[in-house]
């Protein structure tokens, strides 16, 4: 692996109660190409620089790309705090296998981000709530129009320093239960970190966004009966002190955030049940007050509490519109694992 140095470097941000989401990028980016006689070849870090394509490049026309997205950590000591990169690496070659994009070795591309990370150290943001974001994406490169796999692919890593992914923060957001617009059928993409997923959830976003809400709740596409995951999150009710989510049916992602909170929750004698829930049900638990607590989870807001929902035109609060305290419990947990606060009891963490 070619590491080629900057001649000049960016100048941080001197705010980090400032950062945002996604709108710094740090000086070093990891790249790597593939073609069908070499395989994956090329890699190299080198500076963060645009990069020129064909009109005719096929993931413009056919939209054959995958990404991921994970955190790095610096804590009081200097070290750089890595939260579960093999389980993105492993689910991006899930995605990858979906969208007929050849397969990365994960181990490799492991060793290229933490040689990234330790040359970007200094970009890693260290006051409450922030982080330097990790962007892995696989794009088609292949010039020709024509409906088929490419033979050419661009696989990068670019970084943000970043702050709460909501301007809000840790406030209760507002979701509206979409029933009209679908995001994803079982034996579609829904269940790959493909960029044809963010596309098509943009409509309902926008619309959702000009009445008031921060994210929409996406029901399945065949009955629109059943919750499915918020658009940067999956779903969580805790209904008379039971932890529900809902199934991996096919059509929802498999979060990291996801999987590592029914870990916890479990590991500390919650019941949690992976299963359908339908819209009617919770609704149903809120107008009985057994709707205790709803959150989100994902990697760019770690734990999101949700304090009121509209279905149908009414407005449904959960828990008086605050934070519960299972939420609370597990945004504090993660995020304490993840900045070395609290004690990381499952191996999650990697340090370099």
């Amino acid at each position: 692996m070619e590491i080629i140095k900057a001649t000049k470097l960016k100048e941080k941000p001197a705010d980090q109660s400032k950062l945002g989401f996604g709108k710094y990028f740090t000086d070093y980016m990891f790249t790597m190409r593939y073609n069908t006689e070499k395989g994956w070849h090329d890699a190299k870090i080198e500076p963060y620089a645009p990069v020129s394509f064909d009109l005719a490049t096929t993931v413009f026309h056919y939209a054959q790309g995958i990404f991921e997205g994970l955190k790095a950590f610096k804590n009081e000591k200097g070290e750089i705090r890595v939260f579960r990169p093999e389980e993105n690496f492993k689910r991006m070659n899930r995605s990858a296998e979906r969208m007929c994009i050849p397969a990365i070795d994960e181990k490799f591309v492991l060793e290229g981000l933490f040689e990234l990370l330790k040359l970007e150290k200094d970009w890693i943001p260290t006051a409450p709530g922030t982080a330097l974001y990790i962007r892995p994406t696989i794009i088609a490169t292949k010039i020709a129009l024509g409906v088929h796999a490419s033979t050419e692919y661009l696989f990068f890593i670019i970084l943000s320093p970043v702050g709460s992914y909501y301007a809000h923060g840790l406030a209760p957001t507002r979701l509206l239960v979409e029933d009209y617009y679908t995001r994803a059928t079982v034996g579609g993409t829904g269940e790959s970190k493909c960029i044809a997923n963010y596309a098509v959830s943009l409509k309902a976003g926008e619309e959702a966004e000009k009445k008031g809400f921060d994210q929409v709740l996406w029901l399945d596409a065949n009955e629109k009966k059943y919750v499915e995951e918020v658009g940067s999150m999956n779903m969580f009710f805790v209904i008379d002190g039971e932890v529900v989510t809902p199934a991996l049916v096919g059509s929802i992602l498999p979060g990291i955030t996801r999987k590592s909170s029914i870990e916890l929750l479990r590991a500390n004698g919650y019941k949690v049940s992976e299963r359908r829930v339908s819209i009617d049900e919770v609704i149903e638990a809120q107008k009985c007050g057994k709707l205790n607590e709803a959150f989100g989870t994902g990697t760019a807001a770690v734990i999101s509490p949700v304090g009121t929902m509209e279905y149908k035109g009414v407005d449904y609060v959960v828990n008086g519109g605050e934070m519960g305290k299972i939420t609370k419990w597990l945004y504090d947990t993660i995020t304490g694992i993840q900045t070395g606060r609290l004690e990381d009891k499952f191996g999650w963490v990697t340090k370099l």
